[in-house]
């Protein structure tokens, strides 16, 4: 039996299109066989598991690093807040402690004025107890440096120009008030020698007095008598409150 194609071409497409179809079929089976090939390697299964690691690791790492530069931005805010509030605390500290220092300074330096008018009457209170029968005295004054000299009523001197830290501390009101050193000088006549060392020994022991000295001591003659002419140099002192007793005025008369 013969059969005539009415439709040339057709069959050929059939073919082709049955063809391809095989085609296909055979290469993705083929893909799929050489990808579970593959997948059995070692190494590309090492690869792909670094690979996986790596993503995750810097994953991990970039919401990590978000997470602490926005908790960070939160506390610079919360920092500059505090700062700005206790810089204005501060301010009003060094404010308070500048009027504190200058009131301070204030009662320091009438205190040292009231305690030094009675530096007189102190010397000579305990020269007159030092001194021994038979001795007495020709000279008592100060010497060195004139008493005063130094400006009590100043505030402290400014440092120089320089860095911000001297310039902070130059701003430091000094509470204390310097003192005068009162260094006194007294001449004086005795025939008994020993006496002399009797009047320095009771010197010494005087709260009000150190460092007493012999200066210089040479014989002379007084009213036609040999006696001994001495200087001595004595450094008066401050002592402490308590052994300073004072009377009022009115208990004097009584």
């Amino acid at each position: 039996m013969i059969e005539i194609n009415l439709l040339p071409g057709s069959g050929k497409k059939k073919s082709s299109r049955s063809g391809g179809g095989a085609a296909r079929k055979i290469n993705f089976g083929a893909l799929i066989a050489n990808i579970t090939q593959k997948i059995r390697d070692p190494w590309l299964i090492s690869a792909v598991g670094t690979v996986v690691v790596s993503i995750g690791v810097v994953g991990g790492t970039y919401l990590y690093q978000e997470s602490r530069i926005s908790s960070l931005g939160s506390q610079e805010v919360a920092a500059l807040a505090d700062s700005t509030r206790f810089a204005a605390a501060l301010k009003e500290r060094l404010k308070a402690d500048a009027r504190r220092d200058t009131l301070l300074r204030r009662m320091n330096l009438i205190r040292a004025i009231d305690e030094d008018r009675y530096i007189w009457p102190h010397v000579l209170d305990e020269v007159s107890k030092a001194l021994p029968p038979y001795t007495w005295l020709s000279s008592l004054a100060f010497m060195g440096t004139p008493q005063g000299s130094i400006n009590v009523a100043a505030g402290a001197k400014p440092e120089a120009a320089g860095d911000e830290k001297t310039k902070k501390k130059s701003k430091k009101v000094d509470v204390e008030i310097p003192r005068d050193e009162v260094r006194i000088r007294m001449i004086g006549l005795t025939p008994d020698i020993q006496a002399l060392t009797r009047f320095m020994r009771q010197l010494e022991s005087s709260p009000f007095f150190a460092d007493v000295q012999l200066n210089n001591s040479q014989l002379a003659s007084d009213q036609g008598k040999d006696v001994t002419q001495f200087t001595l140099d004595v450094t008066y002192t401050r002592p402490d409150t308590s052994v300073i007793r004072r009377i009022p005025l009115s208990a004097t008369g009584k």
